[in-house]
C-alpha cells in the first residue's frame, strides 16, 4: 500500500513538470522553424509557416499540449525536430551512459563523503580533521564545470593521463575487455568532477551528524558494555547518523541529473544532458520535454527507493 501511494502521489507530479515545462518552452525567445530551415535570411515565410505546419507549431499553445498530453499517455515522445527519430529511441539510446556516469559518481560520493566524515567525527580537532574540513570547503565551492575544465587541462593537456572527452576512443574495434576498460579510462575524469562537490557535501553533513549521534545515550551505553570502539561507531553510532544522508541523496538525485548535463557537455559525454544540450540549442521542442520527462520520472523512482531503504534502515518509518 505504501508504495502505491507513492506512486499515485507521483502522477500529479509528473502532469505538472508536463504542463509546465511545455508552456515555458513555448513562451520562451526563438522559432525551431527557423533553426530548422536556416538563418542565413533566406528562407521565405511560406516555407517557415510550411515548416511550422509540418511541427505542429502553427496551432494554439492549448492545442499543443493537449495533442502532446494525449500522445504521452501512449507511451509516445515524439520526433525529434532535426534528427528525425522517435525522442524515446533516442534517449533509450543515450541514457546507459548517463547512468553510468551518476552511478558511479554517487557511489563515490557517498562513499568518500561519509567516510571522511565519519573520520573527522571521530578526531575533531586532530590536523587530519581540519586538513580534510579545508578540502570539503573548497570542493563545496567550486563550480561543477570549472573544476572539469580544470581537470582536463591538469590531467588530459598537460599531464596525459586520461583522455579529456567521448566515452571511448574513436575506431575502437576491440574484445569486451578492451572495450569496458577504454570506457572506465574514459569515465574517470567526468565522475571526479561529479562527484567531488558531493563528497564535500556528505562530508560536511555525516560529520555534523556522527558529531551529534556520538553523544548520546545509547552510543554512550553501547561503550560502557565494552564494546570495541569500531564497532560502537560503524554499527550503533553510523546506522543512525546515515538516516539524514540518505535523505539529501534522494534530494540531490535531480541536482546529480542537473550536474550531468554540465558534465556531459564539458566532456563531450554521450550522455542525455548532452542530448538535451544540442535539444536546448536547436529549439528542438519534443527532445527537450522527452528528456525532462525522462528525468522526472528517474527522480521519482529514485525518491521511491529512498524511501524505501530508509524504512528498512529505520523500522519505526515501516509501523507508521
Amino acid at each position: 500500500m505504501y508504495i502505491l501511494r507513492r506512486v499515485l502521489q507521483a502522477i500529479p507530479v509528473v502532469i505538472g513538470v508536463v504542463i509546465l515545462n511545455f508552456t515555458l518552452l513555448h513562451l520562451a525567445p526563438g522559432d525551431p522553424a527557423m533553426v530548422f530551415v536556416g538563418e542565413s535570411g533566406g528562407a521565405t515565410e511560406e516555407i517557415l509557416q510550411a515548416v511550422r505546419k509540418d511541427f505542429g507549431l502553427d496551432q494554439s499553445l492549448a492545442q499543443q499540449l493537449w495533442i502532446y498530453g494525449k500522445k504521452v499517455l501512449m507511451g509516445d515522445l515524439g520526433f525529434s525536430y532535426f534528427q528525425g527519430k522517435p525522442v524515446l529511441e533516442l534517449i533509450l539510446e543515450k541514457i546507459p551512459a548517463t547512468v553510468l556516469l551518476i552511478l558511479t559518481a554517487a557511489f563515490l560520493a557517498v562513499t568518500f563523503g561519509v567516510l571522511t566524515g565519519v573520520i573527522v567525527a571521530q578526531h575533531p580537532n586532530s590536523l587530519g580533521s581540519s586538513f580534510i574540513t579545508i578540502l570539503s570547503l573548497f570542493g563545496f565551492a567550486m563550480p561543477v564545470f570549472w573544476l572539469g575544465i580544470m581537470l582536463i587541462l591538469a590531467f588530459s593537456l598537460y599531464v596525459p593521463i586520461f583522455p579529456g572527452h567521448g566515452m571511448m576512443a574513436v575506431g575502437l574495434a576491440g574484445n569486451l575487455w578492451e572495450t569496458a576498460k577504454d570506457i572506465l579510462h574514459h569515465l574517470v575524469l567526468p565522475v571526479c568532477t561529479l562527484a567531488i562537490i558531493y563528497i564535500a557535501q556528505y562530508s560536511r553533513l555525516s560529520r555534523a551528524s556522527m558529531l551529534e549521534v556520538i553523544g548520546s545515550d545509547y552510543v554512550r551505553t553501547a561503550r560502557a558494555k565494552g564494546l570495541s570502539e569500531r564497532l560502537v561507531i560503524y554499527k550503533h553510532a553510523l546506522r543512525n547518523a546515515i538516516l539524514p544522508i540518505l535523505t539529501v541523496f534522494g534530494i540531490q538525485i535531480g541536482h546529480l541529473l542537473a550536474g550531468a548535463v554540465l558534465v556531459e557537455t564539458v566532456f563531450t559525454w554521450p550522455g542525455m544532458g548532452r542530448l538535451m544540450f544540442d535539444g536546448i540549442l536547436r529549439r528542438d521542442y519534443p527532445l527537450i520535454m522527452g528528456v525532462l520527462i525522462f528525468s522526472s520520472v528517474l527522480v521519482i523512482v529514485a525518491n521511491l527507493l529512498t524511501d524505501l531503504l530508509y524504512g528498512v534502515l529505520d523500522p519505526r518509518i515501516r509501523r507508521r
